[in-house]
This record gives structure tokens, C-alpha cells and sequence, in this order.
């Protein structure tokens, strides 16, 4: 069982596995509904620091639901060691040399001051974040754009857009940990004019208060 997110299920996933995120309002009962009595649940998600994996079998736990099991190294360390047994953007098996090194991601992360002195007139800046998360607070109000990674529709025609145009694009989430999984949407259109803000809105009123 998948427990991230359907954007990341879709991105990057074990063959086989069902999606059920952790977010659900039912998740519990999604587990319940999958469970084979003879088989064991595997919680995964992107491991090492992420802990999605452990509060997915605690909460199953807590609800009665017996032999799970939490997979500690993550799917990133699973495709790594079996590509053929995973599928990255629909292509199965994966080509390894297409994962994105956390160096890329760095190569295109800005602190919050510099990502906002690099906003221009021609600048288009987008909001990945979910509507929970974002609430009333817009960093850019009437300059951004606000698309959940969720709503995979609309988010394809944006930046379908965004590689027509060649506009420069900043992009910013919560903590600065759903922008990996765009960026292999970016990479994947071509499009290569674009930043994303380190560590999120987060980071954005950490360094407000001189964090």
C-alpha cells in the first residue's frame, strides 16, 4: 500500500501497489477493504525522512488491523534495486538515469529573499499547494497562480502553457517537499526556465523572523 499522495503515486510507484494516501478521511476502512487474510500489509512511502510509512501501520494498528509492516528504505531505494518491478511516468521498467538527483533539485531551489527578487512582469509564479494548506494566505496575491498537484488535469494544461510561452516559472509549496515531484513533470515537458523556493511557505516566514 501506497500511502503518499495520488500526484506521487502517478509520478513513481512499486508495481502492484494499491494508493490509499495517508490524507484520506477513510483511510483506515480503504485498508480494511483491500486486506487479504492471508497476506501482510506493506506500508510505503518515500522513506528515510519521511515517516508516512509508520503512521500508516500505527493508525491500521490502532484500528484492529493486524499483520502490517512499515518498507523503512522507501520507493526510491526500491527502484533503484528493481526497476523492472516499478513505474516511473507510465514506463515500466523504470530507466533509472531519468530519477532526479537531489543535486538537480538544489540546482533549482532559491532561498525565500531570492526567489522573490527574481520575480519579474514576465515571471509567472505558481502555488502547488493543497487548499487546506493554503487557506487565505497567498505570498503573490493576484500575481499567482493556485493549482493543486491533485487536480492533474489542469495542471497539465498549465504547463503545457508554461513550455509554449518559455516564461519564466517559481514555483512554491508548503515546506518545499511536493516540488520534487514536479519537477519530474517539468523535466519530462521539456520545460527548464523554472525555480522552486527552498523549504516552502515554511521557510518564507522562518526567514521573515530571521531564522
Amino acid at each position: 500500500v501506497d500511502v503518499r499522495s495520488n500526484y506521487e503515486f502517478d509520478t513513481l510507484h512499486i508495481n502492484g501497489s494499491v494508493n490509499i494516501p495517508l490524507s484520506s478521511h477513510d483511510f483506515t476502512a480503504q485498508v480494511s477493504a483491500v486486506k487479504d487474510p492471508n497476506k501482510p500489509i506493506i506500508f510505503y512511502c518515500n522513506g528515510h525522512t519521511c515517516y508516512k510509512s509508520y503512521k500508516a501501520q500505527i493508525k491500521a494498528s490502532k484500528a484492529g488491523i493486524t499483520n502490517t509492516f512499515s518498507y523503512d528504505s522507501g520507493v526510491f531505494d526500491w527502484v533503484i534495486a528493481n526497476p523492472d518491478k516499478a513505474t516511473l511516468l507510465g514506463e515500466s521498467p523504470v530507466d533509472t538515469t531519468k530519477l532526479i538527483a537531489k543535486a538537480k533539485l538544489k540546482e533549482h531551489s532559491l532561498e525565500p529573499k531570492e526567489f522573490n527578487d527574481r520575480i519579474t512582469k514576465n515571471t509567472v509564479i505558481l502555488d502547488i499547494r493543497e487548499a487546506s494548506q493554503r487557506g487565505l494566505m497567498e505570498l503573490f496575491p493576484y500575481r499567482q497562480e493556485n493549482i493543486e498537484m491533485d487536480d492533474k488535469k489542469k495542471l497539465n494544461s498549465f504547463l503545457d502553457k508554461i513550455r509554449k510561452s518559455g516564461q519564466p516559472l517559481m514555483v512554491y509549496d508548503e515546506a518545499g517537499k511536493q516540488v520534487r515531484w514536479l519537477q519530474y513533470h517539468l523535466v519530462n515537458k521539456g520545460i527548464k526556465n523554472y525555480n522552486f523556493m527552498k523549504g516552502g511557505i515554511k521557510q518564507y516566514f522562518k526567514s521573515l523572523r530571521g531564522k
